[in-house]
């Protein structure tokens, strides 16, 4: 495995974006309470999440625990100041008549991925104990894989996803902005479905709107496909090349609440693409041409995040000046290419094709 390296030529280490499929996650986001001690806890807690997640993913090697931290971009400037990554910014909110994309609170993104959800739990419940005061939790959703990979609105998804070296080129940050090579972006939403509604429809309609064949999975041809399918509007061409992001959504639910939704969390390398596809769905391509999946199915958070190298995290110190030449150190010469294993399983309401342009 090649990965990028800093001037000193020891190498920069991803940290696990791109993984093998699992079973069960944990999305939790939480903000980051005000204070400098708040500030160290939470800088003290990035170098030490490795040590942690070896220590609760030795109890089972293969269940595959793994972590992902990011950072919302009012964070960033709280903990680390400068330099910024280039396309850090806060989530941005969308509207288009009765369609909403919201803009919601969140601090830090811990994705925590398994093929045991009690192991998800175990290392959510160490990380909260870290943190302890020094953060306020914001939302938290537990998500499992359905049947054949399916959503709650009964289709197959994780088909578009990239794999191999073709993900890693399409998740990891590279010479655009060198200074964070190895780095990644995330933006996640929460949506819930009427599927009261939804189930009313005839199989057919609902084929037209997703733009797959529900029971074999099969894409429609271009020639019966609607404009405003889902995967018409998320697919994202430039200079005739598709550009893909990659997609680790999942179903969660209470079915006594008559709760069902998708969580959407879709890495990419940079996050305009992603933004893009989120227009298209809820502004329409052209305007007016939206995706029809959001008569059904609404958004209740969005976030952006900044993944950070796992080189990064274990630099950070736990005091203001040691986290402010923690991104020095990541000066990066020139980035080759990475090797990392990839999942290819996500669902469909963030059936986000794309990633943002990096020739």
């Amino acid at each position: 495995m090649t990965t990028p390296e800093t001037d000193d030529g020891s190498s920069i280490v991803p940290q696990p974006v791109a993984q093998p499929l699992t079973r069960a996650a944990i999305f939790l986001v939480v903000a980051i309470n005000a204070g400098a001690s708040s500030r160290g806890v939470v800088r003290s807690l990035c170098a030490d999440l490795p040590a942690l997640l070896r220590a609760v993913g030795f109890r089972d090697i293969e269940a595959n625990l793994s972590c992902v931290m990011g950072f919302g971009s009012d964070a960033w400037d709280k903990l680390f100041g400068s330099p910024r990554p280039a396309g850090l910014h806060p989530f941005r909110e969308i509207q288009a008549g009765p369609r909403h994309a919201v803009s919601t609170p969140g601090d830090l993104l811990f994705h925590i991925r398994a093929k045991r959800m009690d192991l998800c739990f175990e290392l959510a419940m160490q990380i909260m104990t870290r943190l302890g005061d020094a953060v306020s939790p914001v939302d938290e959703v537990q998500g499992f894989r359905y049947f054949d990979d399916r959503d709650l609105l009964g289709f197959v998804d994780g088909t578009e996803n990239p794999s191999g070296q073709v993900a890693v080129d399409a998740v990891l940050v590279g010479p655009e902005d060198a200074a964070f090579a190895g780095s990644s972006y995330v933006i996640v939403q929460k949506y819930l479905h009427d599927l009261t509604a939804w189930n009313a429809l005839s199989t057919e309609a609902q084929e037209h709107i997703v733009g797959r064949t529900k029971l074999s999975d099969i894409e429609l041809d271009d020639s019966i496909k609607p404009t405003s399918a889902h995967n018409a509007l998320t697919t994202i061409v430039e200079d005739g090349k598709e550009i893909k992001i990659l997609r680790d959504n999942m179903p969660f639910g209470r079915a006594a609440e008559g709760e069902f939704g998708t969580y959407f969390i879709g890495y990419a390398r940079s996050p305009r693409t992603i933004e893009q596809m989120l227009v298209n769905m809820f502004v329409g391509r052209p305007p007016g041409n939206y995706d029809r999946l959001l008569d059904f199915s609404r958004a209740v958070t969005g976030n952006l995040f900044f993944v950070p190298s796992l080189t990064f995290l274990e630099n950070v110190g736990d005091d203001e000046s040691a986290a402010a030449a923690a991104p020095a150190a990541e000066s990066i010469a020139a980035p080759a290419r990475t090797e990392m294993p990839v999942r290819d399983g996500s669902l469909n309401i963030g059936s986000l094709k794309g990633d943002p342009s990096h020739e």
